[in-house]
């Protein structure tokens, strides 16, 4: 069974109308503004954006690792519990054991002066104290099997390995607690081409083997395409499109995924195609649908009004005005599917 056939009884994570704001200067921060979304058992959901948009923040949102002066708001049910109504202890007992986190920078996260076998055990006893010390050794070592690292290398420094074998022994940190549910941050930002598909292969036998649940986050449509069940899109603060992965790629239907997809580079690339403009300010974004400044589908109403999620074509999750216009569902009035002046941006403007 696909992780697109599970049932919604096995969601291990259901997000609704989430929000992680930050305080600013200027003002609350909006970094993610009312995100709807679920990851089921042995389900990989890949998310991806622009830099600034959100992702990282949701990620981290997610297992509450957040900086002081950040709030989360809405709902988050992690295995039938919600999260966010939980005290800030017990909250804390589900990182590790049941929500676990890999990293984009493993040498900012391992201590250079602990022994790899050091960081497994302290991983080890803080969630299981009980654990003899044999089976701290043979769960550790097994772990490292799963993402191809020798046991000859198990007493050796984090500076004695490649950055794609820290990027391994990261994921295989995270796995030996046996999480329910992983963000993988970036974790092959960086990292070569061969060195990004072994660090894939990791993931997937994470999944095949524990049956985990993970929210992918990534620049790289590539592994999108390749690794994950189903993508979310997001654009400044909020998901605009979600749905399988496959089915967004072949045929998008938020106009920003459809220029996302647009702006990527492969051997048939004869030019370089972008997009206009820079995300807004999530401080005070502009009215209406926030990609609308940067939309060379905007209509009237697209400065107006924030459109509603709506499934269409494919089964994706969509909120666009005009989306729903070449579906024929959006009901529009003439004036409100008029085309949208654009002001012209300048040079400023996109940097």
């Amino acid at each position: 069974m696909s992780a697109l056939q599970h049932p919604a009884s096995d969601a291990v994570v259901t997000a609704r109308d989430l929000r992680v704001w930050y305080a600013g200067p200027k003002g609350p921060v909006r970094a993610v503004d009312g995100v709807t979304f679920e990851v089921r058992k042995g389900e990989i959901l890949g998310l991806v954006g622009e830099s600034g948009c959100g992702k990282s923040t949701l990620g981290r949102g997610l297992l509450g690792l957040l900086p002081e002066g950040a709030a989360r708001d809405g709902s988050l049910v992690v295995g039938g519990r919600d999260v966010l109504s939980m005290s800030a202890k017990e909250a804390r007992r589900l990182r590790g054991g049941e929500l676990g986190m890999i990293f984009q920078e493993p040498l900012t996260r391992l201590n250079p002066l602990m022994r790899v076998s050091d960081h497994f055990a302290e991983t080890l006893k803080v969630h299981e104290p009980r654990l003899p010390r044999k089976e701290i050794e043979r769960r550790s070592l097994e772990a490292l099997r799963v993402v191809g690292i020798p046991p000859t290398r198990f007493r050796a420094y984090p500076h004695e390995f490649s950055g794609g074998m820290r990027q391994r022994i990261m994921i295989a940190l995270t796995l030996v607690v046996r999480p329910a549910f992983v963000v993988a941050d970036e974790p092959t930002t960086a990292l070569d081409v061969l060195v990004e598909a072994q660090i894939i292969r990791n993931l997937h036998t994470l999944r095949a083997e524990f049956d985990t649940a993970m929210l992918l986050i990534t620049h790289n449509l590539g592994i999108v395409a390749e690794a994950c069940d189903r993508v979310a899109v997001m654009y400044a603060g909020r998901i605009v499109e979600i749905g399988d992965a496959r089915e967004v790629f072949r045929n998008p239907q938020h106009s920003y995924t459809r220029e996302l997809l647009r702006s990527t580079i492969s051997l048939e690339t004869d030019g370089l195609h972008y997009i206009d403009g820079a995300p807004p300010d999530l401080v005070a974004p502009p009215p209406g649908c926030r990609f609308h400044p940067r939309c060379p589908d905007a209509m009237v109403v697209c400065a107006q009004r924030t459109p509603a999620d709506k499934v269409l074509a494919g089964g994706s999750r969509v909120a666009c005005w005009a989306a729903e216009e070449r579906a024929g569902v959006s009901g529009l009035g003439p004036h409100e599917s008029a085309p949208l002046e654009r002001e012209e941006i300048g040079v400023a403007d996109e940097a």
